[in-house]
């Protein structure tokens, strides 16, 4: 899918004006972005200018997509066949869409069916986010220093030092802050 930066954006933002790193810079950035996508648990830019399709089995007042923001709802159908055949739902009549979710105008709600409720639409930004373009950079960056490692040198004693490889699942703050921000509540 998408990636979230350039080569080209990130070595302005760093001021990078060789072509030595290109390579790594090259392999990361997959890498990365597919970092950043699975901890939001979003796509952000895939799906902005091609449509999603998602199967839900309904059992409330709502359905909550997956991703968000939600440019357009394309069909919205009810299938009472375990996904067999589908029969389109209208907007305002029989739902609504409400930011991320979609909302049903019955007083049941939608009622659960196995492979019920299919929707297709479109979400996400044209362009990535420049907060989030940011974190991205920071990440890359800090992945280019580190090897793709966190160590620290420890001194064992005045003649030897060892690297000490630090096992965090805790990303740099700074980073973390921004994708927080994004990251999706499915509650």
């Amino acid at each position: 899918m998408a990636d979230l930066i350039t080569r080209a954006d990130f070595k302005k933002y760093l001021g990078i004006t060789t072509n030595n790193r290109d390579a790594e810079i090259d392999l990361l950035i997959p890498k990365i972005s597919q970092l950043i996508k699975t901890y939001c648990r979003r796509t952000f830019v895939d799906y902005y200018d091609e449509l999603k399709t998602e199967v839900h089995n309904g059992g409330m007042g709502n359905i909550i997509l997956e991703e968000s923001p939600v440019v357009s709802v394309d069909a919205f159908s009810l299938s009472t066949d375990y996904g067999q055949t589908y029969t389109p739902l209208v907007e305002f009549t029989d739902y609504v869409v409400d930011g991320y979710k979609i909302i049903s105008l019955s007083p049941y709600g939608f009622r659960e069916y196995i492979r019920g409720y299919e929707v297709t639409y479109f979400a996400g930004y044209e362009s990535t986010p420049q907060d989030l373009q940011l974190a991205a950079f920071d990440l890359l960056e800090y992945y280019m220093k580190n090897n793709s490692a966190v160590h620290v040198n420890r001194d064992v004693t005045p003649n030897v030092t060892q690297i000490q490889y630090i096992a965090t699942t805790n990303l740099p703050a700074h980073i973390k802050r921004v994708l927080d921000q994004y990251v999706a509540d499915y509650a």
